[in-house]
């Protein structure tokens, strides 16, 4: 459901501006790159998930034809990381997961720096590996970090507790919980779990670094976070900021993995070691999936308290998160967790403690939806398991709890209709279109069983409170535009978005919009970073600001050469007119380069707009209760799955899916209902097959996409169905909310409620697989 206001562009299913180059596979991307004389660096990685490093011995490899440069960790004993400074770039003195960089090997050709990687000889003892937030949480556990209270926070709102393997302990603390626990009436509570797994976008990330004779690093990278890279960068190894280029061109996929920085400081390391030489070093799969970062693991358990009528009283929250050997955006991610514990209910007491745990597991990083699938699992299967207590029908449940404008969040911000959206239509039409009300659970004439399930999720958009976008426009003569703006395409669709914003504003075709897709930190003006669903509300109004600067700026021009007030003026059509007779005005291709007199003299130049956005009125979190406001706004959504599940081999055919988001006003229908179904394949595939297999050493046995079992092509649903409700957000780009990470929210979360209900056994435990949904109904369900 879209609303019509009129408009030209927004709110039409406009054709991405790079479709065509991609179908055509004309678009370069960062791997696609050679040139004579670029070098190319291969990883040493670690043998053992923990380990002292006794020595490393590199005579061998240096035999290798081609070899430029072998560096270990000890060039480099330093840490560095986004949240905390936890991490080596190179391992040194010590390992802590399966697969982590030990050594780069720099040579001529890749396949040199292959051969001579695999004469690189280290020299282990191996530690005791922890091997689970469990283990890791218990006392007297292995250290994963001895010396954790050395670390540096890079941002405040990170507290890691010394002595322990907790690298952040979040508190919210909001109500009286103890007391409102003692007068709760029904309570029910549940453990839920998962292993880490893995983006599987399809680039594998990569990068290329050369530091010029002058001093500048230039790096290119398949990153969602440029001036990230330009922070740590001068951060860790003190280059200024100003010496620091990044280009970015069209990301191949990221849900999040390449939101941090990984890769760069390998590859600066490198060059800097052959003389600042252009160097590039690329994952190949495994490494991607098992050096670089992946998506968290958990271990959650939630108890809920209510009256016998259904209203929820009390909520208390403890979250477990697998952020592997390092915390990176783990430690922001546990952060997330805790501030949207909940869910979108209103619960007036609530007691959460959300912990980021060390393992000896690869190390975790945002994922898209950022905490948020991973705590709505255990939400919406606590919800489903309290409504068969209170014998009420999963829906009607909901409904009585839904968080509504006049109530607060867990971190006490007051809600209102414009930065909450209407839920509860959400799941209304959900139900419709699920056919929630022809039966939930039903055996078919084949003896199989059809059954339904549905789950309620939210998500604020967790930005830094100085997050920002710029973007600057420079008019061509013949009166189209150039739009540049550092947000990233990474396949979201986000630079057709923002073409779609300043057309609406400057009332132009779309074909007269030029958008910049790669990125030039030298030229492009600062953002933030392209995560946490924010591109659109950033970007779109440092655009809607841009626009506003250039609409004067012609306004002006246009005055001059019809003498006349600016304020007499409008501009649309490729034409700036007077209001009241419109037929009066000059066409833009005439003053985009400034007004030129009939004698020769030329007045105000070329138009150029430029215009900024930064958030408002966030704050941080007190440490000890949350209490804050921690994002612009929250978009709710429901999602439903209906599955038809064969009790003789426990299997299972997903048959549809369905989600509906209030995302404010939807700037493009047709990109966001992809969005929606691409976000449900990811989630459904999170949920029923993916995750890493450890063995008792913290050896990852499945690092590859034969082992690795992502949803294949003809096991997706049947059938996917999208709907939007628009409530707009007053502070967004003509009302349009982020929501480019939720249709994953609550896509797992659907399926564990659908085939419980089918198998007639409470599913805690992802992924679903069929023998773990054997197991359960054998009463042997163990915790994964």
């Amino acid at each position: 459901m879209t609303t019509n206001q009129g408009w030209k562009s927004v709110g039409n299913p406009e054709q991405r501006i790079d479709a065509v180059e991609k179908a055509a596979g004309t678009v370069k991307y960062i791997g696609d790159f050679a040139m004579p004389g670029l070098l190319h660096a291969k990883l040493v990685t670690s043998t053992h998930a923990h380990a002292k490093i006794l020595s490393i011995h590199t005579e061998e490899a240096w035999k290798v034809p081609g070899v430029r440069a072998i560096v270990t960790g000890e060039m480099f004993p330093f840490h560095i990381g986004p949240i905390l400074a936890d991490r080596p770039p190179l391992a040194w003195e010590k390992v802590r997961y399966y697969g982590e960089p030990v050594a780069i090997v720099v040579a001529d050709h890749e396949y040199q720096a292959k051969q001579a990687v695999q004469k690189v000889q280290v020299e282990y003892q191996p530690l005791p590996v922890v091997n689970s937030v469990q283990q890791a949480f218990e006392t007297g556990a292995p250290l994963v970090h001895e010396n954790s209270s050395q670390y540096m926070k890079i941002i405040s709102n990170v507290y890691p507790v010394p002595g322990t393997n907790i690298g952040s302990h979040i508190k919210i603390r909001k109500g009286d919980f103890q007391t409102a626990w003692l007068s709760c009436e029904e309570i029910f509570e549940a453990t839920y779990s998962f292993n880490l797994t893995d983006h599987v976008a399809m680039e594998t990330r990569s990068t290329r670094v050369e530091i010029t004779p002058s001093g500048k690093v230039v790096v290119h990278s398949c990153t969602q976070s440029p001036f990230t890279i330009k922070k740590v960068f001068n951060q860790f190894f003190n280059i200024a900021v100003g010496n620091i280029v990044v280009h970015a061109p069209l990301v191949g996929g990221a849900f999040g993995g390449k939101g941090t920085v990984q890769l760069e400081p390998l590859a600066y390391l490198a060059s800097k070691a052959v003389g600042g030489k252009l160097v590039k070093l690329e994952n190949s799969r495994e490494e991607d999936m098992i050096t670089s970062p992946c998506h968290i693991g958990l271990k959650a358990t939630i108890s809920l308290g209510a009256t016998k009528e259904g209203k929820l009283v009390a909520g208390k929250y403890t979250f477990l998160v697998d952020s592997g050997a390092y915390t990176d955006q783990a430690a922001g991610i546990t952060r997330a967790a805790a501030l949207d514990c909940t869910g979108p209910y209103n619960i007036p007491n609530v007691w959460c403690d959300s912990y980021c745990m060390y393992t000896n597991h690869p190390f975790a990083t945002s994922f898209r939806g950022y905490g948020h699938p991973e705590l709505t699992f255990a939400v919406e299967r606590t919800m489903d398991q309290l409504a068969r207590k209170l014998n009420l029908d999963p829906i009607r449940f909901r409904l009585l709890n839904t968080i509504k404008p006049g109530d607060t969040s867990p971190t006490q911000t007051l809600l209102d209709a414009n930065n909450i959206g209407d839920a509860a239509k959400c799941i209304e039409r959900a139900k419709e279109l699920i056919q929630w009300d022809q039966g939930q659970r039903r055996e078919t004439g084949e003896r199989k069983v059809r059954s339904k399930g549905i789950s309620l999720f939210w998500k604020t958009s967790t930005t830094a409170t100085n997050a920002q976008a710029g973007t600057v426009l420079t008019f061509e003569a013949d009166g189209s535009v150039n739009l540049n703006c550092a947000a990233i395409e990474v396949g979201q669709g986000a630079k057709t978005v923002l073409a779609q914003i300043l057309a609406e504003k400057l009332k132009m075709d779309l074909k007269d919009i030029h958008v910049t897709m790669e990125l030039n930190s030298q030229y492009d003006p600062h953002q933030w970073r392209t995560v946490a669903s924010s591109t659109t509300f950033l970007a779109g109004r440092a655009v809607l600001a841009a626009a506003e600067d250039a609409i004067r700026q012609l306004k002006k021009t246009a005055g001059i050469a019809m003498q006349c007030s600016p304020e007499d003026l409008d501009v649309g059509g490729g034409r700036v007119y007077l209001k009241a007779n419109p037929e009066y005005g000059v066409q833009i291709k005439d003053i985009a380069l400034g007004y030129k007199y009939p004698n020769g003299h030329t007045v105000e130049g070329q138009i150029i707009g430029s215009g900024k956005y930064v958030q408002r009125h966030l704050t941080p979190m007190d440490e000890n209760t949350g209490f804050g406001k921690p994002g612009p706004w929250w978009s709710v959504g429901a999602q439903a799955v209906e599955v038809e599940w064969d009790p003789k081999d426990y299997t299972y055919k997903i048959l549809k899916a369905i989600t509906v988001l209030d995302g404010g006003t939807i700037i493009n229908p047709m990109m966001a209902t992809q969005q929606m179904r691409g976000g449900m394949s990811l989630g459904l595939s999170f949920a029923s097959s993916e995750g890493f297999i450890f063995d008792q050493q913290g050896i990852v046995r499945n690092p590859q996409l034969r082992t690795y079992k992502i949803m294949r092509f003809g096991e997706q649903p049947e059938e996917y169905l999208v709907d939007f409700i628009e409530t707009p957000n007053i502070d967004g780009p003509y009302g349009a909310r982020g929501i480019g990470e939720y249709g994953v929210i609550g896509a797992a979360a659907a399926l564990g409620n659908s085939l419980s209900t089918a198998a007639g056994v409470e599913l805690n435990h992802l992924p679903l697989i069929p023998e773990l949904i054997w197991q359960a109904k054998q009463g042997k369900e163990e915790e994964l």
